[in-house]
């Protein structure tokens, strides 16, 4: 499918979904905010692909929401009951379209050039690894604008940096450039270029790709949990999570590729049925 915002290209069990309105600076629009979790899921759904790589086209990843977006209507009014409502609902669906990436079963990986800037944080903070050009910096821009970041960046982010780093970016809309975006951890790795980042970040999916899609899924899926409560509550949902899982054939297929010095291969994972997911 064609679509206004994103292309999607596909490599085996690696699928690339990159932003492409660079002469826009990669301004999420409307479109947009419908476009990536519809692409997201459908990928989610065909079961092929074991890791995706988000990317960006131009000199900068993404400048952040497009205020187009609220044009239409009455979108940011709340002078009523029934407008703070509306409003509520608005948000939770542009939160929705990033959740996407979080509540996939593969892994997304961001490859971030230049600017990353207020809903573009949000984007990548629901990513599971993020890599960067030496240019890149990100910019939780909603302070300037008078407001806080509302669509995940102050959810996710606590979670991926020091709590009082978090502070000191949402309440002064500082730039987090990219060497101590690295020191901190935000990042995983840093490049010379925006073109060695997409092929960096790349490397690293072929490598995740080439795992047993289950036990990588199901890591991503007891990670995100275990971020989310307490150690206890953790090993309880893991013994519960790792005999649904466990694969004895997959073990077996790695034992005999690493006897026989090649690689194993895998099933994909499953389709999802319509309606879930």
């Amino acid at each position: 499918m064609s679509y206004e915002c994103l292309e999607v290209l596909r490599d085996g069990g690696v699928a690339h979904i990159r932003l492409n309105r660079p002469d826009r600076l990669n301004a999420m629009v409307a479109a947009f905010w419908s476009e990536l979790p519809e692409v997201v899921r459908e990928l989610d759904r065909a079961g092929g692909t074991r890791v995706a790589v988000l990317s960006s086209t131009g000199r900068h990843f993404s400048a952040g929401m497009d205020l187009s977006v609220f044009e239409a209507g009455q979108a940011l009014d709340t002078g009523s009951v029934l407008a703070r409502e509306r409003f509520r609902q608005q948000l939770r669906r542009l939160q929705a379209s990033f959740s996407a990436l979080a509540e996939a079963r593969f892994p997304v990986i961001a490859a971030v050039q230049g600017g990353c800037v207020g809903g573009a944080v949000d984007l990548v903070t629901a990513c599971c690894l993020r890599y960067c050009s030496a240019d890149a910096f990100f910019v939780i821009q909603e302070i300037h604008l008078g407001m806080m970041a509302d669509v995940g960046t102050l959810n996710r982010m606590p979670r991926q940096l020091p709590e009082a780093v978090v502070r000191e970016l949402a309440y002064t809309g500082d730039r987090l450039g990219a060497a101590r975006a690295e020191r901190l951890g935000f990042v995983n790795g840093v490049f010379d270029t925006p073109e060695a980042t997409v092929d960096g970040a790349l490397a690293v999916a072929r490598r995740i790709a080439a795992k047993a899609p289950l036990a990588v899924a199901a890591s991503k899926e007891m990670i995100s949990y275990t971020r989310d409560h307490g150690v206890a509550a953790s090993f309880a949902y893991l013994n519960a999570l790792q005999p649904g899982i466990f694969s004895p054939e997959d073990i077996a297929r790695t034992v005999a590729a690493q006897k026989a010095g090649t690689n194993a291969e895998f099933d994909d994972l499953p389709p999802l049925e319509p309606g879930m997911g």
